[in-house]
């Protein structure tokens, strides 16, 4: 796939590369990619025209973010990359089962079906 066949970005106007590079493994050094292995997939990435990156502030523990944010930075790129974030996802055992667990209900109150 070439990664400068860019596109728009729905009616935004951000105009980015047709594969997104995901960075849920950044800093997951056991099961993903440490910090010398995901600079060198943001390296390749770039290199090859890529400018559309996914993250999220649960990803690693948020070391995703941070890591992005330096190799960004690093290469001087922050006017020329895209970043697509998630945020407000549980973070403790917790919250994530009274999130799993809590009734669905409609915007009007009742429980939905």
């Amino acid at each position: 796939m070439d990664l400068t066949s860019y596109r728009t970005l729905g009616r935004s106007g951000l105009i980015v590369s047709p594969l997104a590079l995901g960075t849920m493994t950044f800093g997951a050094e056991r099961w993903g990619a440490g910090t010398k292995g995901s600079r060198e997939l943001f390296d390749t990435y770039v290199a090859a025209g890529g400018n559309f990156f996914d993250t999220a502030d649960v990803y690693s523990a948020g070391r995703s973010e941070e890591m992005l944010g330096s190799f960004i930075t690093d290469a001087g790129l922050r006017d020329r990359l895209v970043i697509a974030t998630k945020s407000g996802f549980a973070r403790t055992k917790a919250r994530l089962f009274t999130v799993a667990t809590a009734p669905r209900t409609s915007g009007s109150g009742s429980k939905a079906r």
